[in-house]
């Protein structure tokens, strides 16, 4: 799975968030079953009850079978993009997964609880949307998780986040077991339609199509810039997905 760099606006919309939670991260260690060592992570003691342990291997298959694709919605949520995704979802009868930043849904709660109430599924994304978060320590690795997981949890009234998509695909043994621990699947990616790269709708459907054989895994943004091109290029590949005959599902769990 290829990693995106030039993520600068990660860098300058959390990095008040990023101080605050590197000193947790470096004050708190968990372990693989998220539990603390020498005191209570605060996430935890406001955490809904732990969710019952997934597999831990990354997941790309659908619960459609064979002939299905999963749509997967990553950065946001965002108010100006992720409205007009939903929109282009509900025009189509399609479900999706909304891998969160952290950060994102605790500042738009009403946006993570409008994907929630229109049966798409969370996922976490992390805090800081590190892509070489599998250079960092366990300690670091697990504050992102588990304080994403809080913060997605929280803004969503209760839902849980069902994934774990690491930043880039920068996952470790580590990380795949904490969130798996959670039950949070580790989901990856087939398809990725470049559409953070903004190369043009048309370059962004025709990424896909090229690409559709690798996998039912298919990657857009609703956030980190302007996404008219990912609305547009949606709006033009879910008809044409149904035309070739392909369901949508979600990712295995």
């Amino acid at each position: 799975m290829a990693r995106h760099g030039g993520r600068g606006w990660y860098g300058r919309v959390i990095a008040a968030a990023v101080g605050v939670t590197a000193v947790a991260a470096a004050t708190s260690v968990w372990t693989a079953q998220a539990g603390p060592v020498g005191g209570q992570h605060p996430a935890a003691r406001h955490a809904a009850p732990k969710a019952a342990p997934v597999s831990a291997t990354i997941v790309h298959a659908s619960d459609h079978g064979d002939h299905a694709v999963n749509i997967t919605i990553d950065d946001g949520p965002d108010p100006t993009w992720t409205p007009q995704v939903l929109q282009v979802l509900k025009d189509n009868g399609v479900k999706a997964t909304f891998c969160m930043v952290g950060p994102q849904a605790e500042a738009h709660p009403d946006l993570v609880r409008q994907v929630v109430a229109a049966g798409h599924r969370l996922c976490d994304h992390s805090v800081s949307h590190d892509t070489t978060m599998d250079k960092k320590s366990e300690a670091y690795q697990s504050q992102q998780i588990l304080d994403a997981e809080r913060q997605i949890t929280k803004a969503s009234g209760g839902v849980r986040p069902m994934y774990y998509r690491a930043p880039g695909g920068a996952f470790t043994p580590y990380s795949r077991h904490l969130a798996a621990q959670r039950g949070m699947r580790p989901l990856g990616w087939n398809v990725d339609s470049k559409d953070f790269e903004r190369p043009g709708t048309e370059a962004i459907v025709a990424t896909v199509k090229s690409e559709l054989s690798n996998g039912p895994t298919l990657l857009f943004h609703d956030a980190g810039g302007d996404r008219s091109q990912t609305v547009a290029a949606l709006r033009t590949l879910l008809p044409w997905l149904k035309q070739q005959g392909y369901a949508f599902g979600f990712p295995v769990r």
